[in-house]
């Protein structure tokens, strides 16, 4: 493809379509484009390199990089950068909306070959996704799943370096599915995402908004600021709004988004325990599993999953809705449900044969943190009188330090033991950060104990573990490294989980029964 119809859809040239164009300099032959980057690293001769001010750099700084690396063309966001002789040129006022456009032209628009399902909230949305793939399967579908944890892309998994990529790994991501013959495509769909515009130009046909609890104020400074970005998933970014929306009736968030919602002109589905047009009734919750009788417009049927607790209701109950907006019958939306049996780093269990629980989650708020305790506790007092709930958590480092006394109180609030240790403390002092979720702990009135090296803390933990205590490693979930000011390093609590059990003498045959929250 051309430099010039990247920039206008027309290879003639003409009048920019791109309209955060604001110059075109000397196209220089207007060379063929062979790729696109935005990471000069990546650049090949002939490619395209977009340079474009990030969250911790600037592109614009590699721009000589990437013309040494064989670019022919630039596209920059920056007043202040100058053309390079015999490289073609142009400057835009917004460099993720240009990448998103471009990249869109470059694949041929795979995003509009898909129908697109996209998930928002604080939490929730890696387990809804999960659901509502395996329905869309189960339907027939093949599809494309973008998270937290992993790619799927047409039943293969790749690793997913970030919740919702840049539009141009979106806009590679579907054309590969579009080549391997998926038809549909379920996101999570991130606040740093909807605020950055890395979904800008894509039109989807469902959204769904899970909750809305204390997060990610670090970037978004408060509450409104983190829901208008939530809400410009329902807005559209670039497109109409969500043909369907799908909303969380019980959140007081939700109440609010569904208003808007109708206003722009969105079908609205609304769900809960206790309200919208898909209920859950007769909820059954057994260690082993969830049953229930899912409420909908057009009947009543029973569903079975081996997900626990209350808060896996309402990930089904938004995963059930959308599949329903997708055109899923009932039989197909049972069928799903009962299918997915894990998703990794959500209520997953470490099984070295030892008469205890062990569990390791990605809880990593104080919401999160306030469910994960109460389905363990739920999960022992079916056990008998005296069994416990050990809890293990820390927060992370440059990041929203107000929630991290709150993470403590929930952690306190919902176990009989707590040890705070380090999650990923990055450029800060771990001491530092256990040091402001301990008041919290403290005003539980729980025992507990500190411990900031994170592999000491799980052994210390789980030799604090008697039968048919339940031992919580929350905060990393599917991580598989911790990232310190010393640098990130390998680090999988399962594993370590699974060394310290074995060590502590139980040599049964280590497996991982996984259910999730």
């Amino acid at each position: 493809m051309k430099f010039l119809e990247l920039l206008t859809g027309d290879a003639a040239g003409g009048t920019s379509t791109l309209e955060c164009v604001t110059n075109v300099y000397d196209p220089q032959g207007n060379p063929e484009i062979y790729g696109i980057e935005y990471d000069s690293r990546r650049i090949r001769p002939g490619y395209l390199f977009a340079a474009m001010h990030g969250e911790r750099t600037d592109g614009n700084r590699y721009i000589d990089a990437a013309v040494e690396n064989g670019a022919v063309a630039v596209v920059t966001d920056s007043g202040e950068a100058r053309a390079r002789q015999g490289i073609a040129w142009a400057r835009v006022e917004d460099g993720r909306r240009a990448l998103a456009v471009m990249s869109a032209r470059f694949f041929d628009y795979p995003a509009q070959k898909l129908h697109l399902s996209g998930i928002t909230g604080t939490n929730g949305k890696t387990t809804t996704s999960y659901l509502l793939e395996a329905i869309l399967n189960a339907a027939g579908h093949r599809s494309v799943l973008v998270g937290t944890i992993e790619y799927h892309v047409a039943g293969q998994v790749l690793e997913a370096p970030h919740t919702t990529p840049e539009a141009l790994d979106l806009n590679r991501l579907f054309n590969k599915g579009v080549r391997e013959g998926a038809t549909e495509a379920v996101m999570e769909v991130s606040s740093h995402a909807l605020a950055q515009g890395r979904v800008y130009g894509m039109q989807y046909d469902v959204a769904v908004f899970t909750n809305l609890t204390r997060d990610h104020l670090d970037y978004h400074h408060n509450f409104e600021q983190y829901f208008a970005a939530k809400r410009r998933l329902f807005e559209g970014i670039g497109t109409p709004p969500p043909r369907a929306a799908i909303i969380n009736a019980d959140d007081e968030w939700g109440q609010k988004l569904a208003e808007f919602a109708r206003t722009h002109g969105s079908e609205v589905l609304e769900y809960g325990v206790t309200r919208g047009s898909f209920r859950a009734l007769e909820v059954d919750l057994r260690p082993d599993g969830t049953t229930f009788d899912l409420l909908t417009p057009v009947g009543r049927i029973q569903l079975g999953s081996p997900l626990i607790g209350h808060v896996n209701v309402q990930n089904i109950l938004a995963a059930a809705a959308a599949a329903y907006a997708r055109g899923c019958s009932l039989q197909q939306i049972r069928e799903g449900v009962l299918r997915l049996d894990r998703v990794p780093g959500r209520f997953e269990r470490v099984d070295c044969g030892q008469p205890f629980t062990v569990v390791v989650d990605y809880a990593h708020t104080d919401d999160a943190l306030k469910n994960l305790t109460r389905v363990a506790r739920e999960f022992v007092n079916r056990g008998g009188a005296g069994r416990r709930v050990i809890t293990l958590f820390g927060c992370g480092g440059d990041r929203d330090r107000t929630k991290r006394p709150r993470m403590g109180l929930a952690a306190g609030k919902g176990s009989d033991f707590v040890v705070i240790t380090s999650d990923n403390p990055r450029s800060e002092d771990p001491m530092a950060i256990i040091e402001e979720a301990r008041p919290g702990v403290e005003q539980s009135g729980v025992a507990f104990a500190v411990e900031p090296e994170r592999r000491k803390a799980i052994a210390l933990a789980i030799s604090e573990a008697r039968e048919g205590d339940i031992v919580l490693l929350a905060g990393k979930g599917h991580e598989k490294v911790q990232v310190s000011r010393a640098g990130t390093i390998p680090f999988d609590d399962v594993e370590v989980a699974r060394q310290a059990l074995q060590k502590a003498g139980y040599q049964g045959r280590p497996q991982l029964a996984e259910q999730r929250v």
